[in-house]
């Protein structure tokens, strides 16, 4: 029995051993033979040093007549030897891009595994793990298609070549043909392009800087608006090049801090900020290596007569701004309302200007950073936020006529109302804003605080509106840099949150629309290199406000009368015969300078500033950057007249209206609130007694009754609901209920207006005019029913009061007959002919000193 499993034992291991050889047998034959396949198409060194020629993507306007950029127009490259490449630059490139590539033989084993198990946990290839060798084989001989069999061919390939070359002759064909952006194929092209200098003269820090741009050449771009980013890679490289043992530490630092000079071919974009968008939008969509492979035609929607206009005026106005208030730097972003088209982007005011002041690192000691798109970076907007928030408050029943008080007061409910405090018991920061003008002005209505551009009455609304609905509404609109809800306070409605030009703009464009949003588009149509339609523009839009709150925004923004005690009569922000609602903003310490503004067809948005953040001389949004809004938007409807005339065969262009576009006017709002209205006292009427001055009652003599008004002021939390403004409920529970209501109290009881407002209302009734203090009146004769016979009445009567008789009226059918001021109190009355026999009434009424009185009433019957 033991021999029987040893001799079955022993036949297994024979039979897995040969299906192991046979395994391994037809691997080597599989691999063999796929080595074969693909190493007999493996171009010779001489074919590999030739770059295959690929179809440019062309950038157009809207016309499809104006070439704004050809993405591989004039590629660039020269090739040169191993050794006329520094050192320095590619021990750069090793340790970004392959640090293992002499000690492997075309594939990095741990890289791939690494890359394997992202790609397997993603389910599919979205990370690499590609050497040096592989690059180049994907650039040069390859498609850039990600898939496993493009990745086999690769490695295969990979291998086959690091047998047929040295090490740095492959080393060689990657520098020479590695794509670093602005058309620049290899290392030489990429220094003369961005150095305007050969690649053996190439500094540390200059070749660093190269090796970082291959990732994603335009993402890094030198010209595009990711200068921040850049730096960090650059340095990256430095402090990996020092890791590395390649740099000494102090060559690093000095590396780090050394300021370069780019040379951009100036000849080779129009609209360059504009274009560099775009090419950042196809490569996020498309990939890099296809959009600059395909062949494509773009067709944007930018209008190359406004672009024009546009960079002249930003140009010429900066230059002013520079000399006069230090803002050294300006952008412009026009936008078709109707359709969210870009019409014009301005990111700088000179694309290919010198960063100033000289010697400046870009992105971040630049007052002026020309390649820098500010159009498309976050910057704190001043007061141009303040519609949303009103907007929002508009939604919950708040209208323009709401008042709201223009008082110094503190937000912080934990901090005293006067606002003396800078923290408050836990430490938190009072906030108490100012305005622009450090006047207070008192009760103001909605319309006016955001025409004027207010701060503390905005600060309120923003309140009332919610800071987080305020957001929603924003967010609706467009603007999506607002992520981080928990960062932003009240303080949002003056800037304390970043947006971009562009989506701002865009979203000044819903109030132009009357409520709809037309999404951000800037690219037409793409067609491939065949002709078929590959992107093409569809309006999706959507309604995000009601018309009529889009129509009260307008109908503010565009309200001189409203805005000129802040901003004079028909300032920069007024159009002669142009009907347009316009908005500012200033930053804290004057670190931007906004204003945009829009008709029914246009809405146009001006930056102004610098763009390391540095203050500009005091001088606000108005002063700064509506000049340049004023003039743009101006020339804007004479040119497309002009255009018109012109051509009037091409359909593409942008065209304005002929007759100009008035806002339509919002619907009157009648609520039952007075302070919704524009009261801002609540008039408590009172029926005062005039004897006693206190409160009539029902025994108070009518002639002696006055209707007395008081006057009582509050802030609108006494009267409304933030919630529901138009509902019975107050906010007098709300926490900012003390804080608004103290300074309001003060302002109401101050010398000048303790006699007007919030007297107190009196709480004593009538204490003159009581039961008790009644006259009692009785007539002795004649007696009820008793019939006369002679044309006399003798008339007697009794009368008592505690106060003292003032006087006894007596009446026959209603006449005053007669009045006894003493007693005893009689009339002999004698009776007129006019007066017929039958039934007579006698009253008689006793009044004592304070007009109390009583009557009493019988009936004669005269019998003549």
């Amino acid at each position: 029995m033991p021999k029987i499993k040893s001799y079955r034992k022993k036949r297994k291991k024979k039979t897995a051993l040969a299906i192991i050889i046979w395994l391994v047998v037809l691997g080597f034959i599989g691999l063999t033979g796929a080595f074969a396949y693909f190493a007999k198409d493996l171009p010779n060194p001489n074919e590999i040093a030739q770059r295959r020629m690929v179809e440019s993507t062309k950038i157009y306007d809207r016309t499809g007549k104006i070439l704004l950029y050809d993405v591989h127009g004039e590629e660039r490259r020269t090739v040169i030897s191993f050794d006329e490449i520094p050192q320095i630059a590619k021990d750069a490139t090793l340790v970004i891009e392959d640090d293992n590539f002499y000690h492997h033989f075309g594939l990095d084993w741990k890289a791939i595994a690494r890359a394997f198990l992202a790609n397997f946990q993603g389910k599919k290839i979205t990370q690499g793990g590609s050497t040096i060798t592989q690059q180049f084989i994907k650039n040069a001989i390859l498609t850039p298609e990600r898939t496993f069999a493009r990745k086999i061919k690769e490695a295969i390939l990979a291998i086959e070549m690091e047998l047929k070359y040295s090490k740095n002759e492959i080393f060689s064909f990657y520098l020479n043909q590695v794509p670093y952006g602005s058309n620049a194929y290899g290392i030489e092209a990429a220094a003369q392009t961005f150095f305007n200098k050969n690649a053996k003269d190439l500094t540390l820090a200059e070749s660093a800087l190269l090796a970082a741009l291959p990732k994603a050449p335009s993402y890094y771009s030198p010209y595009g608006s990711h200068g921040e980013e850049l730096k960090a890679r650059q340095e990256y490289i430095l402090e990996r090049m020092y890791k590395f043992g390649y740099i000494t530490k102090d060559e690093m630092e000095k590396a780090k801090q050394e300021e370069l000079d780019f040379a951009p071919n100036i000849s080779s974009i129009k609209a360059p900020h504009f274009v560099m968008y775009i090419k950042e939008y196809l490569e996020e969509k498309y990939g890099k290596e296809y959009v600059e492979k395909a062949g494509l035609k773009v067709y944007t929607t930018l209008d190359w007569n406004l672009q024009k206009m546009a960079e002249e005026i930003v140009l010429e106005r900066v230059e002013k701004n520079a000399k006069n208030y230090n803002a050294n730097n300006a952008a412009l972003v026009a936008i078709d309302p109707k359709t969210g088209q870009v019409l014009t982007m301005v990111g700088s005011k000179n694309y290919w200007a010198e960063p100033y002041p000289k010697g400046c690192i870009t992105g971040k000691t630049c007052l002026f950073d020309p390649n820098t798109n500010v159009a498309a970076r976050p910057r704190q907007p001043g007061s141009a936020f303040k519609p949303f928030a009103y907007a929002t408050a508009f939604e919950k029943g708040f209208t323009p006529d709401t008042i709201i008080f223009d008082l110094k007061t503190e937000f912080n409910p934990d901090c005293l109302s006067d606002g003396s405090q800078e923290k408050d018991q836990y430490g938190l920061d009072c906030y108490h804003p100012k305005n622009y003008d450090a006047k207070f002005r008192g009760p103001i209505t909605f319309r006016q605080g955001l025409a004027q551009s207010l701060n503390i009455p905005s600060v309120k609304v923003l309140y009332l509106a919610g800071v987080n609905d305020t957001i929603n509404t924003a967010q609706d609109a467009g603007i999506e840099t607002l992520k981080d809800r928990s960062r932003y306070g009240l303080s949002l409605v003056l800037g304390g949150g970043e947006v971009k030009l562009l989506e701002l703009t865009s979203g000044f464009g819903v109030f132009a629309t009357e409520g709809i949003k037309h999404p951000i588009i800037s690219v037409l149509k793409i067609e491939d290199n065949k002709g078929n339609i590959i992107e093409e523009y569809q309006d999706e839009s959507q309604k995000i406000l009601e018309p009529q709150i889009a129509r009260l925004i307008s109908d503010i923004l565009s309200d001189d009368e409203a805005r000129a005690p802040m901003f004079g009569y028909r300032s920069n922000l007024y159009i002669e015969g142009l009907p347009t609602a316009v908005k500012t903003g200033t930053t804290q310490e004057y670190r931007d300078g906004w204003t945009i503004g829009y008709t029914p067809s246009l809405v146009v948005g001006v930056w102004a500033g610098n763009n390391d953040n540095a203050p500009m001389n005091k001088e606000p949004g108005a002063v700064i950057a509506a000049p340049i809004w004023n003039e743009f938007i101006k020339k804007a409807y004479a040119k497309k007249q002009e255009a018109k005339e012109e051509d009037r065969q091409i359909e593409n262009y942008f065209n304005l209206p002929e007759e100009v576009e008035e806002f339509i006017k919002p619907d009157p709002i009648i609520t039952n609130k007075d302070v919704l209205n524009g009261k801002f006292t609540n008039e408590v009427r009172v029926k005062i007694d005039r004897i006693s001055g206190k409160l009539a009652t029902n025994l108070t003599p009518p002639d002696l009754i006055e209707e007395k008004i008081y006057r009582q002021v509050h802030c609108i939390l006494y009267y409304v609901n933030k919630n529901d403004p138009q509902g019975n409920d107050n906010g007098r529970g709300d926490p900012q209920f003390n804080n608004w209501e103290a300074p309001v109290i003060e302002w109401a009881i101050s010398p000048e207006r303790k006699e007007v407002y919030n007297q107190d209302l009196p709480q004593e009734y009538d204490d003159v005019h009581t039961p008790e203090n009644q006259p009692e009146v009785k007539i002795l004769s004649p007696k009820n029913n008793e019939a006369i016979k002679n044309d006399e009445i003798k008339i007697q009567v009794e009368a008592t009061a505690r106060l003292g008789i003032e006087r006894v009226e007596f009446f026959l059918d209603s006449k005053l007959i007669g009045v006894n001021y003493s007693g005893p109190y009689y009339l002999n009355f004698r009776i007129p002919s006019s007066i017929k026999e039958g039934e007579h009434t006698i009253e008689v009424r006793a009044y004592d000193k304070a007009i109390n009185y009583q009557f009493q009433k019988v009936k004669i019957i005269l019998v003549l």
